[in-house]
């Protein structure tokens, strides 16, 4: 699979955002906005779902790629598969739900880039700089509930940030423990136990040949009752529930 992919199932679209993000599309794994504007163009769909991992990239590629989400008439599901840094937080910010998995982590900072010139060169680039870092600003102020200044804070500090400090402070909406993923898979393995089960014991008997008069008389069949109980005790297993 690569890095970066779109599929669409029913109504729902998932985007994964596994690399950098860039202008500049020299591997698999990485996404630009120009490839994600023309795909998002032909989704008529009702749910986006935007799985990311990603150290981040150039913020110009990452804002557009964060208006294209925020602008589309879909309901938008960001989500943290393992790190969104830099400008990948940014587009996580896009979500109407954001979604952190238990394992995973947001990285924020200042922009940055490479400069050479004069004196005056140099201080209009970090004027430049300034201005940029508005726009960034304002996606995430949109949601967060701190203020502009603790915000500073983490951004000068090229902060690492916990899923649960994530939700305390409005990055994300939900995190997703490890331990309600193994639940769906447990019950989903229970249900196929009991599927297989129950289905093995409403099959039709084979018929049996007569038995010679030497042989010992075969076992009476199964009393609705008890058949019933085991029935019972396999339904309640596979809901999950207390099995007396």
């Amino acid at each position: 699979m690569k890095y970066y992919m779109l599929t669409t199932s029913g109504n729902t679209a998932e985007i994964y955002i596994f690399g950098d993000i860039t202008s500049w599309e020299w591997f698999d794994s990485d996404v630009s906005s120009y490839t994600l504007s023309r795909e998002l163009r032909e989704l008529d769909v009702d749910e986006i779902i935007v799985h990311i991992n990603s150290y981040g990239g150039e913020v110009a590629e990452g804002l557009a790629i964060y208006n294209m989400l925020k602008n589309h008439r879909a309901k938008v599901r960001t989500v943290v598969d393992g790190f969104a840094c830099s400008i990948a937080s940014v587009i996580f910010m896009a979500g109407d739900e954001r979604v952190m998995n238990s394992t995973s982590l947001l990285m924020v900072h200042n922009v940055w880039t490479l400069a050479a010139g004069n004196a005056a060169e140099l201080r209009k680039q970090a004027d430049d700089l300034d201005k940029v870092m508005e726009a960034v600003y304002a996606a995430y102020l949109e949601k967060i509930n701190i203020g502009a200044d603790e915000l500073k804070r983490l951004l000068d500090g090229e902060t690492w940030i916990t899923p649960t400090e994530a939700l305390d402070m409005g990055f994300a909406t939900s995190v997703v423990s490890t331990q309600q993923q193994a639940g769906k898979a447990a019950a989903s393995a229970r249900k196929t136990a009991y599927q297989r089960i129950t289905g093995a014991m409403r099959a039709p008997e084979p018929a049996h040949e007569p038995q010679a008069n030497n042989l010992p008389p075969a076992e009476p069949e199964q009393k609705p009752e008890r058949k019933n109980n085991v029935l019972k005790f396999f339904s309640a297993l596979a809901q999950g529930g207390n099995v007396e």
